[in-house]
Protein backbone atom coordinates (compact mmCIF):
# COMPACT_ATOMS: atom_id res chain seq x y z
CA UNK A 1 0.00 0.00 0.00
CA UNK A 2 1.44 3.04 -0.85
CA UNK A 3 2.23 5.67 1.44
CA UNK A 4 -0.18 8.46 1.04
CA UNK A 5 -2.93 5.40 0.46
CA UNK A 6 -1.96 4.22 3.76
CA UNK A 7 -1.99 7.73 5.82
CA UNK A 8 -5.96 8.38 4.14
CA UNK A 9 -6.80 4.90 5.65
CA UNK A 10 -5.53 5.20 8.94
CA UNK A 11 -6.60 8.41 9.30
CA UNK A 12 -10.47 7.81 7.35
CA UNK A 13 -9.32 11.19 5.08
CA UNK A 14 -10.74 11.82 1.68
CA UNK A 15 -7.70 13.28 0.47
CA UNK A 16 -3.84 12.10 0.27
CA UNK A 17 -0.80 13.62 0.94
CA UNK A 18 0.64 16.03 -1.32
CA UNK A 19 3.26 18.21 -2.48
CA UNK A 20 7.38 17.71 -3.29
CA UNK A 21 8.31 17.92 0.25
CA UNK A 22 5.93 14.83 1.24
CA UNK A 23 8.70 12.38 -0.65
CA UNK A 24 11.23 13.05 2.19
CA UNK A 25 8.50 11.59 5.14
CA UNK A 26 9.43 7.67 5.92
CA UNK A 27 7.32 4.74 4.41
CA UNK A 28 6.44 3.24 7.82
CA UNK A 29 7.75 4.21 11.47
CA UNK A 30 8.52 7.36 12.98
CA UNK A 31 7.79 10.31 11.57
CA UNK A 32 5.75 8.50 8.74
CA UNK A 33 1.98 9.20 7.30
CA UNK A 34 0.21 6.60 9.34
CA UNK A 35 2.13 7.17 12.20
CA UNK A 36 1.20 10.63 12.65
CA UNK A 37 -2.49 10.01 11.94
CA UNK A 38 -2.40 8.74 15.43
CA UNK A 39 -1.02 11.60 17.13
CA UNK A 40 -1.65 15.17 18.18
CA UNK A 41 -0.63 17.76 16.02
CA UNK A 42 2.37 18.81 17.94
CA UNK A 43 4.03 15.94 18.65
CA UNK A 44 3.17 14.55 15.05
CA UNK A 45 5.39 17.41 14.13
CA UNK A 46 8.06 16.83 16.74
CA UNK A 47 8.57 13.58 14.79
CA UNK A 48 9.26 15.58 11.70
CA UNK A 49 13.09 16.73 11.14
CA UNK A 50 12.23 19.10 8.79
CA UNK A 51 9.96 21.13 11.53
CA UNK A 52 12.68 20.63 14.23
CA UNK A 53 12.38 24.64 13.83
CA UNK A 54 8.88 24.49 14.36
CA UNK A 55 8.45 22.23 17.21
CA UNK A 56 11.31 24.11 19.22
CA UNK A 57 9.69 27.40 19.46
CA UNK A 58 6.00 25.90 20.19
CA UNK A 59 7.88 24.44 23.09
CA UNK A 60 9.81 27.64 23.95
CA UNK A 61 5.94 29.51 23.66
CA UNK A 62 4.81 26.91 26.08
CA UNK A 63 2.00 25.64 23.60
CA UNK A 64 3.12 21.83 23.28
CA UNK A 65 -0.27 20.97 25.27
CA UNK A 66 -2.56 23.87 24.12
CA UNK A 67 -2.05 22.46 20.64
CA UNK A 68 -1.90 18.93 21.45
CA UNK A 69 -5.87 19.40 22.97
CA UNK A 70 -7.28 21.87 20.53
CA UNK A 71 -10.06 19.68 18.89
CA UNK A 72 -10.18 20.34 14.62
CA UNK A 73 -7.81 22.70 13.66
CA UNK A 74 -5.38 23.22 10.62
CA UNK A 75 -1.49 24.17 11.44
CA UNK A 76 0.49 26.01 8.59
CA UNK A 77 3.49 24.48 9.66
CA UNK A 78 6.84 26.27 8.19
CA UNK A 79 10.30 24.23 7.26
CA UNK A 80 13.48 24.53 8.75
CA UNK A 81 14.37 26.32 5.85
CA UNK A 82 11.34 28.96 6.39
CA UNK A 83 12.45 30.13 9.98
CA UNK A 84 16.05 30.19 8.24
CA UNK A 85 14.67 32.53 5.33
CA UNK A 86 14.32 35.07 7.80
CA UNK A 87 17.06 37.98 8.90
CA UNK A 88 18.89 36.64 11.81
CA UNK A 89 18.01 39.77 13.94
CA UNK A 90 14.17 39.22 13.27
CA UNK A 91 14.45 35.83 13.89
CA UNK A 92 16.36 36.45 17.18
CA UNK A 93 14.30 38.95 18.34
CA UNK A 94 10.70 36.56 17.72
CA UNK A 95 12.02 33.84 19.64
CA UNK A 96 13.66 35.76 22.74
CA UNK A 97 9.76 37.28 23.07
CA UNK A 98 7.48 34.56 24.30
CA UNK A 99 4.48 37.32 23.57
CA UNK A 100 5.53 37.75 19.89
CA UNK A 101 6.64 34.03 19.60
CA UNK A 102 2.86 33.10 20.53
CA UNK A 103 1.58 35.68 18.25
CA UNK A 104 3.45 34.63 15.37
CA UNK A 105 2.69 30.59 15.75
CA UNK A 106 -1.10 31.32 16.62
CA UNK A 107 -1.16 33.12 13.10
CA UNK A 108 -0.50 29.58 11.69
CA UNK A 109 -3.80 27.76 13.17
CA UNK A 110 -6.77 28.23 11.76
CA UNK A 111 -10.23 26.29 13.60
CA UNK A 112 -11.67 23.52 11.49
CA UNK A 113 -9.90 20.71 9.77
CA UNK A 114 -9.32 22.63 5.77
CA UNK A 115 -9.65 20.60 3.22
CA UNK A 116 -7.53 21.26 -0.37
CA UNK A 117 -10.89 21.91 -1.61
CA UNK A 118 -11.45 24.29 1.13
CA UNK A 119 -8.06 26.53 0.67
CA UNK A 120 -8.51 27.09 -3.28
CA UNK A 121 -9.80 30.58 -2.56
CA UNK A 122 -10.81 31.40 0.75
CA UNK A 123 -9.99 33.70 3.48
CA UNK A 124 -9.31 32.23 6.93
CA UNK A 125 -9.26 33.93 10.74
CA UNK A 126 -6.56 32.71 12.53
CA UNK A 127 -6.39 32.44 16.31
CA UNK A 128 -3.92 34.87 16.60
CA UNK A 129 -6.75 37.19 15.09
CA UNK A 130 -5.90 37.53 11.42
CA UNK A 131 -6.08 36.73 8.29
CA UNK A 132 -4.99 34.25 6.11
CA UNK A 133 -5.80 34.40 2.24
CA UNK A 134 -5.42 30.82 0.47
CA UNK A 135 -5.55 29.76 -3.28
CA UNK A 136 -4.76 26.70 -5.43
CA UNK A 137 -5.86 23.70 -7.29
CA UNK A 138 -4.77 20.39 -7.63
CA UNK A 139 -1.49 19.94 -5.72
CA UNK A 140 -0.45 23.49 -6.17
CA UNK A 141 -1.74 25.67 -3.20
CA UNK A 142 -0.58 29.08 -1.41
CA UNK A 143 -1.32 30.51 2.05
CA UNK A 144 -0.19 34.41 2.15
CA UNK A 145 3.29 34.72 -0.18
CA UNK A 146 3.90 30.59 1.00
CA UNK A 147 3.93 27.74 -1.20
CA UNK A 148 2.38 24.69 0.42
CA UNK A 149 5.22 21.58 0.20
CA UNK A 150 3.32 18.74 1.68
CA UNK A 151 -0.24 19.01 2.28
CA UNK A 152 -3.39 17.36 3.55
CA UNK A 153 -1.51 15.52 6.28
CA UNK A 154 -3.56 14.17 9.03
CA UNK A 155 -2.98 13.93 12.78
CA UNK A 156 -5.36 13.06 15.06
CA UNK A 157 -6.67 16.63 16.16
CA UNK A 158 -5.51 18.45 12.57
CA UNK A 159 -4.61 18.70 9.45
CA UNK A 160 -1.32 19.87 8.75
CA UNK A 161 -0.22 22.17 5.36
CA UNK A 162 4.15 21.92 5.62
CA UNK A 163 4.80 25.72 3.80
CA UNK A 164 8.08 27.06 2.65
CA UNK A 165 7.94 30.67 4.59
CA UNK A 166 7.20 31.91 8.29
CA UNK A 167 3.79 33.88 8.06
CA UNK A 168 4.07 37.16 9.94
CA UNK A 169 0.86 39.02 11.29
CA UNK A 170 0.57 42.59 10.77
Amino acid sequence: MAVSTMATAMSGAAEEPFGPACSAVPDSGTGSFSAMAEQPVATAASTTPALSTLTAAVAKAGLVDTLNSAKDITLFAPTNAAFAAIPKQTRDRVLADKEMLTKVLAYHVVKGEQTPTDLADATLTTLEGGRLTTSGSGESYRVNDAKVVCGDVRTTNATVYVIDRVLMPE
